[in-house]
């Protein structure tokens, strides 16, 4: 675990959310079971693998080691998350964790929880999607008469706060955990834009009425989880979502697809696209934040966009 030693001891105080360590890449051997995660005040190490209790001790002290250095008299706040077999086991090792926990990114402010759960409220490898959804809509040439956007499978609605505070009049979030739909609407609340989004909790694939009156659409976001037995199952269920994309947008409008399944890569969406929905234009991938490298590119995230004519 010497990679993972080396970035705690070089890493800088953090600020914003954001990954410091991946070894879910490959390219640093014998640590590919651990990430470093950001959730600044809380640090969030994750082990894929059980860990002897010895092991998270020496990583403890190299987290407390360079917390004396960087931590500017602040408490080092950790929590430790074991996911194995399905099943994860979550501690808090040192400090402690705010309630609300607000992080930043780029100056938005998302709510997140990394007590509970496997996922936190705010994924750190879209960092770039992100981005991307707001110099999108902040440059788009109608955005002065209202842009409008559908976000599918919102989450916590990350991608409409983006695109809300990029100028988009109104963006329609759907998802089928009203759970998560309840902190996109903090979320939107935390960054005083709490007009112009809607939320939806539906299944999507029996809500096609209510979203294709809403539209058409300047910009469709897709990101699905992969697999999600009784929900979503990309192998089987993203070609149905193909199908409706160019009813769905505008003419010249945009469609981001999102996919997050190492054994598929970007060769499975462009194939079905160019099947399902010829008329839509590859205009290329989004790369993902430097520190999510990995020795395949195919089994990173993929985020892809596609314009349509007009």
């Amino acid at each position: 675990m010497q990679a993972l030693l080396h970035a705690i001891a070089t890493m800088e105080l953090p600020t914003d959310a954001r990954r410091i360590f991946h070894g879910r890449g490959g390219l640093h051997p014998g640590c590919e079971q651990w990430a470093l995660d950001a959730y600044a005040p809380v640090l969030l190490l994750t082990s894929f693998k059980p860990v002897p209790e010895e092991e998270l001790a020496a990583i403890g002290a190299a987290l407390e080691q360079r917390w004396q250095q960087i931590g500017a008299g602040a408490p080092l706040n950790w929590v430790f998350q074991c996911r194995h077999e399905g099943r994860s086991d979550t501690r808090l090792m040192a400090g402690s964790v705010p309630e609300p926990h607000v992080v930043t990114e780029n100056g938005t402010r998302y709510r997140v929880h990394v007590l509970k759960g496997q996922n936190h409220g705010l994924f750190l490898d879209m960092a770039e999607g992100r981005r991307w959804v707001h110099e999108h809509v902040a440059a788009h040439p109608e955005r002065e008469r209202g842009l409008k956007v559908l976000n599918l499978f919102a989450y916590t609605c990350a991608f409409s706060v983006v695109a809300r505070q990029a100028g988009a009049r109104q963006v329609l979030n759907l998802d089928m955990s009203s759970g998560a739909l309840a902190i996109g609407q903090q979320n939107h609340q935390l960054n005083e834009i709490s007009d112009g989004a809607s939320f939806l909790a539906h299944d999507i694939f029996k809500t096609w009425g209510k979203i294709t009156r809403g539209g058409p659409y300047h910009l469709v976001v897709v990101d699905p989880p992969s697999y999600q037995k009784g929900s979503f199952v990309a192998t089987k269920d993203y070609a149905k979502l193909m199908r409706r994309l160019p009813e769905l947008l505008r003419p010249g409008g945009h469609a981001l697809l999102c996919l997050n399944a190492p054994e598929l890569g970007q060769d499975f969406l462009q194939s079905q696209m160019q099947e399902l929905a010829p008329e839509l234009a590859f205009a290329g991938r989004v790369a993902n934040p430097a520190v999510f490298a990995d020795v395949s590119p195919e089994r990173s995230l993929k985020v892809l966009v596609y314009r349509a004519p007009g």
